[in-house]
């Protein structure tokens, strides 16, 4: 199967951004919904288990289900996957809406509902990501993933204050029609845009497509990373760094309650600060395109993660001033190390094989979440709530630091194959790596 024309050959401004404005219109009206929902158990529950049970609901899909979805992702028609799991979305909101509408809506609705969601976005995401490759000349990869978390920064700001003045003036169910609106409005711009499929090569192309089954495709998924020690070694990074930083954000209402005796409205600014922050990193990015080496950008956002991290840890009493000054960094170097990863992935990963690795990365990371939550909540009990902040974010600065010296990280770029090729056996690389694998125990994303 071949490809079409390149994307650096054609005008591929126009084409990109007519899907990813409508991908951006769809973010919104999902931000907006999940703030209503939020609001709508909270009213009705008072439970914070139901809180945390939606939170569950919402992330098993992408933990369970996502390394086996990225083989369906590189098999088939990504466009036709994001049209069926966008129109799926919005079919299952337009359900919940009529449910709302006739005042017949339960609790289990809305778990059911949430499932479905992140069931659609776990087809939706590597479809998207692995798509962008396609469109995209790679020496614009790192300014479009500036300008994603841009945009994640821009519904940082915008969606909760939205979601908070129409939860007062319009109905759930009206909110939920935004949603549906919103998602055909991602929907229509994919029946208009070519996005070619790339050809499958190597061992599955001496397969052959109609001989290459969907175990092998997971198989060789799974080989491709682990047989790569520079991608196998970014992923570890990426997973140890979500570890050390995710319970930042949930803790932080203990932080600025107990810690510093504010109330809700400090809470909100330390929310608006990292959202200004990743606007203004993602900003920055897409306009100064980052280091040559991207992984370079990438390992510096990591360490000014940290570095955010500690300083909210170690702002004195009364200087909630400096707290704010580190979710600023925070968002900012989110950005920095975010951008250029996915465009690392985008630029070096084959192909055929970006739906597999980016749902595996995607899982991996997500995998973290209830891991680092369950420690944390015990550790901040006994030690105090800065305990997190202070040991997490200096040894994310470490973890940045080590990462320099391991060669398969730093020269993922240059140690790629041609896309259509295979990833060479490296054992002089993964003899170098394994020992900083071995010897580690990751906050973000996801895009």
């Amino acid at each position: 199967m071949s490809t079409s024309h390149s994307p650096a050959q054609t005008r591929w401004a126009p084409r990109f951004f007519l899907i990813w404005t409508g991908q951006a219109l769809s973010l919104f009206g999902s931000s907006v919904v999940q703030f209503a929902l939020v609001w709508w158990m909270t009213r009705t529950t008072g439970s914070a288990t139901a809180l945390a049970a939606a939170t569950i609901v919402a992330i098993l899909p992408q933990i369970v289900l996502g390394p086996f979805i990225g083989p369906l992702v590189d098999r088939l028609d990504r466009k036709r996957i994001m049209i069926v799991a966008d129109s799926g979305i919005a079919l299952a909101t337009a359900g919940l809406m009529l449910l709302f509408w006739f005042d017949a809506v339960q609790l289990w609705h809305v778990y059911a509902l949430i499932g479905l969601r992140s069931l659609g976005g776990a087809f939706h995401h590597p479809a998207m990501a692995s798509s962008t490759s396609l469109l995209v000349p790679e020496e614009h990869l790192t300014r479009v993933g500036g300008l994603n978390q841009t945009l994640q920064g821009v519904m940082a700001i915008v969606a909760p204050p939205l979601g908070a003045l129409l939860v007062m003036v319009v109905p759930t169910q009206g909110i939920l029609a935004i949603d549906v609106v919103t998602a055909a409005l991602a929907v229509l711009p994919l029946f208009f845009v070519h996005i070619p499929m790339p050809a499958r090569s190597g061992t599955e192309a001496r397969d052959g497509k109609a001989g290459s089954s969907y175990v092998q495709d997971l198989k060789h998924g799974l080989q491709y990373i682990v047989r790569w020690p520079g991608l196998f070694g970014l992923i570890a990074v990426a997973m140890l760094v979500n570890f050390l930083l995710v319970p930042s954000s949930s803790l932080m209402p203990l932080l600025v309650t107990k810690s510093f005796g504010r109330s809700a409205l400090e809470l909100a600014w330390t929310e608006t600060a990292m959202g200004v922050g990743i606007i203004a990193g993602g900003l920055a990015l897409s306009a100064w395109g980052g280091f040559k080496r991207r992984i370079v950008t990438s390992i510096m956002g990591i360490a000014g993660l940290g570095l955010g991290v500690f300083l909210i840890g170690a702002a004195p009493m009364d200087g909630f001033w400096v707290v704010l000054a580190g979710c600023f960094v925070v968002g900012a170097m989110q950005s920095a190390a975010n951008g250029p990863i996915h465009a690392i992935l985008q630029s070096a990963v084959r192909q055929d094989m970006q739906g597999r690795v980016f749902s595996l990365v995607n899982a991996a990371a997500t995998a973290m979440m209830p891991l680092s939550l369950v420690l944390a909540g015990p550790l901040s009990d006994s030690f105090g709530v800065r305990t997190w902040y202070l040991a997490g974010g200096a040894v994310c600065v470490v973890v940045a630091l080590l990462t320099l010296g391991i060669p398969a990280i730093m020269n993922i770029e240059e140690t790629r194959t041609d896309r259509a090729g295979e990833v060479p056996a490296q054992p002089g690389l993964l003899e170098t790596m394994e020992p900083a694998v071995q010897g580690t125990a990751q906050t973000a994303p996801a895009d």
